[in-house]
């Protein structure tokens, strides 16, 4: 159980900035190291932007160390992307700084971790106090009604309505489709 004084560092947050820087120092010199390998042959030196990225994710997590450890806290989140590019790390071999984004990210679960962050980002959330209730021998005063009298009655305006006219559909006359032949009745006695 972490206590933390209002303006005191958490340890946890602590432990997370120099877990960062160290494996911020480890990255560099793990990017160095295989930049240089990748410089030092012909045939690996198209992999030498791959190599490099060890190299900028250490330098990335020796600015959020450096922030986290000033002696004036400033405003910044928890770096949850840092901790999960020190875990992909491992592609790289470097177990060092996956145990460190594992640890990094649990760290950033701790209630006393979110609270710090929270009271550093000036994002604090209190919680909301209970209203005072009121006593129950005293009811509380309603308002009073206003009687009927006391309104004065507001103008109604009333626009006369003009009825549309009704207007009846125009029936088309049946057409005889001039491809049938017609009939032709027999009047009898002619």
């Amino acid at each position: 159980m972490n206590t933390t004084y209002p303006n005191q560092k958490p340890g946890l947050v602590t432990a997370i900035a120099v877990m960062t820087l160290t494996s911020g120092v480890v990255n560099l010199f793990w990017g160095f190291v295989a930049s240089a390998t990748a410089l030092s042959t012909i045939i690996f030196a198209c992999c030498l932007p791959i190599a490099i990225l060890p190299t900028i994710l250490g330098v990335f997590e020796i600015i959020y160390a450096a922030k986290l450890l000033s002696a004036q806290p400033e405003a910044v989140k928890p770096s949850q992307p840092i901790a999960v590019f020190e875990i992909l790390m491992l592609f790289y071999f470097n177990i060092f700084s996956l145990i460190v984004g594992i640890l990094t990210l649990i760290f950033y679960n701790d209630q006393s971790v979110k609270e710090y962050f929270a009271r550093i980002n000036g994002t604090v959330s209190m919680a909301p106090a209970p209203a005072p209730s009121a006593p129950v021998d005293q009811p509380e005063a309603l308002p009073t009604p206003i009687e009927q009298s006391e309104i004065p009655p507001a103008p109604v305006e009333v626009e006369p309505v003009t009825p549309e006219p009704v207007v009846e559909p125009i029936q088309p006359e049946p057409v005889e489709d001039p491809a049938k032949p017609k009939r032709i009745r027999k009047v009898a006695g002619k």
